[in-house]
């Protein structure tokens, strides 16, 4: 199929996906340099047991491997929201391969890179992919051959259920239901009714009447009968002529009347004053708490603002000092570009022989150390055997001590043993 019929069919199987765009160049990229590789939509089952028509990539990359190279077969699997999000990699073995767990692939096939975990939408492709995975394939092939033939009990052939083994990944991009963000909340507490509360206690509601006075600490005035209808009557003394008041024959009089009504306004008054005292305490107490947390954050933030200034003129000292260092940089490297060319060894010389006997053991040494640790890597690798190893390992740890000694007997006659 050419490029362009190929294209044009990855875009009609792309369209279901967020960006096919995207999606369709990343696969293109990988086509054009992995031919031994497919594609096709299938329907993908996770452990929820949710199915979905997803885009994958099948077929086998080669692998090098003790100087040959071998083909792994792999399948690529991409989330409907590539490339925002890493696709699922599995090995994918034949019925005469088995599968060799390492900590790359797991025994059912799934690939786990440090590339997968770090995925980044801008900077990140399967390109990249199958190149880590190629690289960790030949440091331990996922697949050997089988040694013998397996029974499977359940008649599959193994691999065909890999694709069930992870999860859909919506923990990660998709947002959980139920969520209260977003949700302005009432701006004060509310009672157990689910009314808000007021913000300070009403009076009590006494269907107009008032408490009796002993509440306030003042005497009682005594109940009166109903004022009848009339003049009140003054009846005359005989003997004197002088007229007696009302109160000497049990009768209410205006001033009875003036003394209630006094009492009446007087414990109102006094009610509504002390509501008034309590609400004024409590706005108060709210304001002075209000001021107490204002002036504690603007000790905070004058804190904050002198660190701020300190870091500043910090920062503004080590940029002058940075350019000055970048100014002397460069004229070092105008003045070293107009030299001509330093030989190292004429470069590199020493004021007596014995700083150069030590110079030379010193390097030697460091030369005897860089051997032996290739020649562990050349074990590692089983490019010699044991036997070989020792044999030369000895010999260079013998060589190793000698000349440590003897640098170590030449800083003790220059006097540089501190």
């Amino acid at each position: 199929m050419s490029d362009g019929a190929n294209e044009a069919f990855l875009k009609r199987q792309l369209a279901m996906y967020h960006h096919p765009d995207a999606t369709r160049r990343d696969v293109m990229n990988v086509l054009k340099r992995y031919h031994s590789l497919s594609h096709r939509m299938e329907t993908f089952v996770f452990n929820d047991g949710l199915q979905k028509e997803l885009f994958n990539l099948h077929g086998t990359i080669p692998v090098p491997f003790k100087g040959n190279y071998y083909n792994i077969p792999i399948c690529i699997w991409l989330m409907d929201t590539h490339p925002f999000h890493a696709p699922m990699c599995y090995v994918k073995p034949t019925p005469e391969m088995e599968i060799r767990v390492s900590p790359h692939v797991d025994n059912n096939g799934k690939v786990y890179l440090p590339y997968l975990h770090n995925w980044q939408p801008k900077t990140s492709d399967l390109l990249g992919v199958i190149q880590v995975m190629t690289c960790c394939f030949a440091e331990s092939p996922p697949v050997f051959t089988k040694r013998r033939p397996a029974v499977n009990p359940v008649g599959n052939s193994p691999g065909s259920q890999t694709a069930t083994t992870t999860p859909y990944p919506t923990q990660s991009y998709m947002p959980m239901p139920g969520g209260a963000s977003g949700t302005a909340g009432p701006p004060y507490p509310m009672n157990n009714s689910g009314r808000a509360p007021l913000p300070y206690p009403l009076a009590p509601q006494t269907g107009g009447h008032f408490p009796p006075m002993q509440s306030m600490g003042t005497p009682s005035y005594p109940a009166y009968p109903p004022y009848p209808m009339g003049t009140p009557q003054v009846q005359p003394v005989q003997d004197t002529g002088i007229e007696t008041s009302a109160t000497e024959t049990g009768t209410i009089t205006g001033e009875h009347i003036r003394a209630s009504l006094l009492s009446a306004v007087e414990d109102k008054l006094r009610r509504r004053l002390r509501e008034q005292c309590q609400q004024a305490m409590a706005e108060s107490e709210t304001l002075r708490r209000t001021g107490a947390e204002l002036a504690h954050g603007k000790q905070r933030l004058d804190i904050i603002l002198s660190r701020l200034e300190k870091e500043q003129m910090e920062l503004e000292k080590s940029t002058v000092i940075l350019r000055e260092k970048e100014q002397e940089l460069s004229k070092a490297i105008a003045r070293l570009e107009e030299q001509k060319t330093i030989d190292v060894d004429d470069a590199v010389t020493t004021t007596a022989p014995l700083y150069k006997q030590l110079l030379n053991a010193f390097a030697e040494e460091a030369a005897t150390e860089d051997a032996i640790y290739y020649l562990g890597e050349a074990l590692r690798r089983e490019v010699i055997d044991l036997e070989t190893f020792l044999k030369h390992v000895r010999t260079l740890s013998r060589k190793q001590f000698t000349l440590r000694a003897l640098m170590h007997k030449c800083r003790q006659k220059a006097g540089l043993v501190g």
